[in-house]
């Protein structure tokens, strides 16, 4: 299992960091982990064509994270780069209503028309778990805002990736880390100037410390991380191996 950070900055415009998108190959799919503005143009970058994707997981509503769903599913039905292959999209119950609600904005120009759709939502009532070819996805809620979901994927082999999205101290975040071989976790902000709902270092440290993981990835960097020394901040409470996302880097987990 592969992961590609597309994007790991937040809503506010950077030369560095593109808004929020990571990409998993597991199996014999590729998945994409919340799709902000942009993702489409740095999977190119990548050799991956969106019509490629067979999975995209989303997070949470805010548009710095699903920001380029719609034109993503535009995109999918123009003849110049309309896919054939079916397409799965996965997320808590109101994110799944939020996709809804685009419909009665942009009408049937989002509609699948060369292509099979299927809508997976990951909490409530629904299910957690959902297996498929080679790897299968757990999702946990999260504390961000109602729509937010974590997610644990697992390949054939046993190795695990956990995303955080958006969050802050959250006890289910742990148990759903548990042991996994990397935490993808945001710390938006330093130490000392924390953000509610978000994490900073050292808290994301204490999440991956109480969680038992091998290996923690920082990312969602707001602007005043630039500059400041994230990973001694978050070696204050994690000691195991840590490293900072950056868009283009490429990790096997």
């Amino acid at each position: 299992m592969d992961l590609t950070i597309l994007g790991s900055g937040t809503a506010v415009p950077s030369l560095r960091r593109g808004a929020p998108g990571y990409l998993v190959r597991a199996g014999g799919d590729l998945l994409v982990l919340d799709t902000g503005p942009g993702t489409m143009s740095r999977l190119l970058k990548q050799g991956v064509a969106h019509e490629n994707v067979t999975h995209l997981l989303y997070s949470h509503n805010h548009l710095d994270h699903s920001g380029e769903l719609a034109p993503w599913l535009f995109a999918s039905r123009i003849p110049a780069s309309s896919r054939v292959n079916p397409l799965t999209i996965i997320g808590s119950a109101a994110f799944l209503t939020m996709l809804d609600s685009l419909r009665e904005i942009y009408g049937h120009w989002i509609d699948p028309a060369t292509y099979t759709l299927d809508r997976i939502e990951m909490d409530g009532a629904a299910r957690r778990r959902a297996a498929f070819t080679g790897w299968e996805v757990t999702a946990s809620s999260v504390n961000h805002i109602e729509s937010s979901l974590a997610y644990r994927i697992t390949s054939a082999q046993g190795r695990s990736l956990v995303y955080s999205g958006d969050t802050d101290v959250s006890d289910d975040l742990v148990e759903l880390a548990r042991g996994a071989d990397l935490l993808l976790i945001e710390a938006s902000s330093p130490d000392g100037q924390k953000v509610e709902s978000h994490l900073t270092p050292s808290l994301a440290g204490e999440i991956a410390s109480r969680a038992g993981v091998r290996k923690v990835l920082l990312t969602h960097f707001y602007p005043a991380c630039d500059g400041v020394d994230m990973l001694a901040q978050l070696h204050r409470t994690y000691q195991g191996d840590a490293v900072l996302a950056e868009d283009g880097m490429r990790l096997t987990v």
